[in-house]
């Protein structure tokens, strides 16, 4: 009998560290995530304010009142 207390604690100290190393994992995956978050947002401003400026230098670049020929 004491042959099989031991595996079945030998079984429940496994099933705790794959638990803990399963939980350790997620946590990361999810400080991955908010980190790529992070950087798509200022990424996706930057895009942003690219656009707006390339749109104003090519507003101030034409001249309405000038005839093209």
């Amino acid at each position: 009998m004491s042959d099989r207390n031991e595996d079945q604690s030998d079984e429940n100290t496994l099933e705790r560290n794959e638990t803990e190393t399963i939980l350790m994992a997620l946590d990361q995956i999810s400080q991955t995530i908010d980190v790529m978050t992070s950087v798509v947002g200022r990424l996706r401003h930057y895009v942003q304010e690219h656009e707006v400026a390339s749109e104003a230098d090519l507003r101030d670049a034409m001249h309405p009142d000038r005839t093209l020929h």
